[in-house]
């Protein structure tokens, strides 16, 4: 049997409320979800955590939310906004989980286009943010809010979560509504991050995100229960299938991570199986580690220095489909147990099995660096429109900047103008219309038009060249990919945003913004006491580094696709400024009319 059959097997006739069952009564004792790291450290149980779903549910149904109807949850990552969406789930409705950062235009086009019958709001802070458009929308029923003091009690409208929620506990109703979810039936909805546009509403069913989840666990297998952090926004499609669905897949163990600056001391508390990372995380991960080992000296430089050489080698033999020799192989064996394996518990990835990039390009020097201490993290690729990965980077079959070969069970096929075209059981029903109905998205042959430019090679790997809209196309009608520029000055820790321009102008120019970590460390090292990023953007030594740093990225680079001016930019970009979508991708259109007129002094 292959493994899309075998795949497709697992997955055939199986639904989240089902799994969720099974974990109840198979594992009722075994972790769940626990929130915490310190003294204050709570777990919840399988059992416990299916018996707090069970009674929501109950609350839910009683403000009379019905299959079909959608409801917003704006709340952080903690235990509860797992319970309000799987209850939602239990009663046939799409919960969507928005970001923290939507400005309150953003929040109004989420909430009317979605026609949300509740919205579930986690304290008075989210309600702040939230009340201006609460009376304009005609079908809300009820606000959950689950901060009792954040609850306005003259307001009908609101309700406290807690007064919601029933007596704790699994009835024959709940049983019922169990039975009744199928896998064909929708799930959720995750909007879009409206880089290109508005926000689309993604519909995703039982099957997508149940296959998505299993078929992970068959590239890259890992431990039973396997511990995992959650700490991106559950708006993102990666997190909610990596921290919601596949852990009621593999009956996993999901340590809550609200705030994301305990992202550190928190993998070292937990040491996951497996981890996800977008670019600029491991970015800055790479960063620490780089910097720790630059303290070392003596016969401790040097055994690492040995150690990172033998694991190097071994990557990039593999990477290009070569084989290890033995003695290589034994040798980097016993060098990283020994030398490499107690760096990466510095991060708490000494026992990641399943370390993963997506959502942007990464550079190549970053996965380099991380594969020379042994943690060789894998590219996929992906839109939230395919539930997440729908090319995968395995141990046995990756590439140095491809980002895998299509996933069991789905197809990759290349459009005449080089655009990636997707098939199979990860891709969605279709958008949410603003009707409640579903409009597909999808051809007569069941092919989705991704947007994403890229080629296969002989060995079935794809590589991303950019996004279709993304296109750079000179005066001069040459085509150019602004990532693979970008990525090349993305490398430098001094900058934490590189932005290729040139579409209909004469060259290429770029705006390089400063790291707001990286930069000052930087200085530090040369004896620079600054640490204010806008002295550091108009300093000598910054300037002339960076001067070098787009030399050396035009020695890489076809004549055409050199940058001829840049300016440093002292940022830092965040979603909150606009620069960047809530998943930390390039905000391209609000950058150009931010920037108008220093991108115009580039080309007088």
């Amino acid at each position: 049997m292959s493994t899309a059959d075998a795949i497709r097997h697992e997955v055939d006739a199986t639904t989240i409320p089902g799994l969720l069952r099974r974990n109840a009564r198979r594992y009722p004792e075994h972790p769940a979800l626990t929130s915490g790291i310190d003294a204050d450290v709570s777990t919840w149980t399988w059992s416990r955590l299916r018996a707090e779903v069970a009674a929501l549910t109950k609350g839910l149904s009683a403000l009379g939310l019905r299959s079909g109807e959608r409801m917003l949850i704006a709340m952080s990552r903690r235990r509860e906004h797992w319970v309000a969406d799987l209850a939602a789930i239990h009663l046939g409705a799409l919960p969507c989980t928005t970001y923290d950062t939507l400005s309150t235009e953003q929040i109004r086009f989420i909430a009317r286009h979605s026609a949300a019958a509740l919205i579930v709001l986690e304290d008075a802070e989210q309600l702040g943010r939230w009340r201006p458009v609460l009376h304009e929308l005609p079908g809300l029923r009820a606000i959950v809010v689950l901060d009792p003091t954040g609850t306005p009690s003259s307001d009908p409208l609101f309700v406290s979560y807690a007064e919601l929620r029933g007596a704790a506990g699994v009835d024959a109703a709940f049983e019922d509504l169990t039975d009744a979810a199928t896998p064909e039936q929708p799930l959720t909805v995750v909007y879009t991050s409206g880089t290109t546009g508005e926000p689309k509403g993604v519909v995703l069913s039982h099957r997508n995100v149940i296959h998505e989840s299993t078929m992970q666990d068959h590239l890259i297998p890992v431990p039973d229960h396997p511990r995992s952090v959650s700490y991106l926004p559950l708006a993102h499609i990666a997190e909610r299938v990596l921290e919601i669905y596949m852990p009621i897949c593999n009956a996993g163990h999901v340590t809550l991570c609200p705030d994301q600056s305990q992202l550190l001391p928190t993998l070292i508390a937990v040491r996951p199986h497996g981890f996800f990372g977008v670019p600029r995380v491991w970015e800055k991960l790479a960063d620490g580690l780089s910097a720790r080992l630059g303290t070392l000296d003596g016969d401790a430089a040097a055994a690492v220095q040995s150690a990172r050489e033998a694991a190097l080698e071994v990557f990039r033999l593999r990477s290009a489909d070569e084989e290890v020799p033995a003695d290589l192989l034994t040798r980097y064996d016993e060098l990283d147990q020994a030398v490499l394996r107690p760096i990466r518990a510095a991060i708490g990835l000494d026992e990641c099995h399943r370390a993963v990039s997506g959502a942007a390009p990464i550079p190549t020097s970053v996965l380099e660096f991380l594969a020379g201490l042994g943690l060789v993290v894998y590219e996929v690729w992906g839109l939230s429109e395919t539930t997440g990965a729908a090319t995968v980077s395995t141990p046995e079959a990756f590439a140095l900047g491809s980002v895998g070969r299509p996933a069991p069970g789905v197809e990759v096929s290349v459009a005449p103008d080089g655009e990636l075209l997707v098939r199979g059981p990860v891709v969605f029903p279709g958008y949410l219309d603003a009707d409640g109905g579903i409009e597909p998205a999808t051809d007569a042959e069941g092919w989705l038009a991704t947007g994403d430019i890229g080629v296969v090679d002989e060995r079935g790997m794809v590589t991303i060249t950019d996004r279709k809209k993304d296109l750079i196309i000179t005066a001069g009608g040459k085509n150019i990919a602004p990532s693979g520029i970008e990525s090349l000055l993305r490398a430098h820790p001094l900058v934490a945003h590189a932005v290729a321009i040139g579409d209909r102008r004469r060259y290429v120019t770029a705006l390089l913004v400063l790291d707001e970590d990286g930069a000052p460390a930087w200085a530090k090292a040369r004896g620079l006491d600054i640490t204010d990023l806008a002295e550091l953007a108009l300093h000598p030594l910054v300037r002339a580094e960076l001067d070098e740093l787009v030399a050396r990225t035009n020695a890489h680079l076809a004549r055409v696709e050199q940058v001829k001016e840049h300016r440093v930019i002292a940022g830092p970009w965040t979603a909150e400024s606009g620069e960047l979508t809530p998943k930390l991708s390039l905000r391209r259109a609000v950058i150009h009319d931010t920037y108008a007129d220093l991108i115009d002094e580039m080309y007088r």
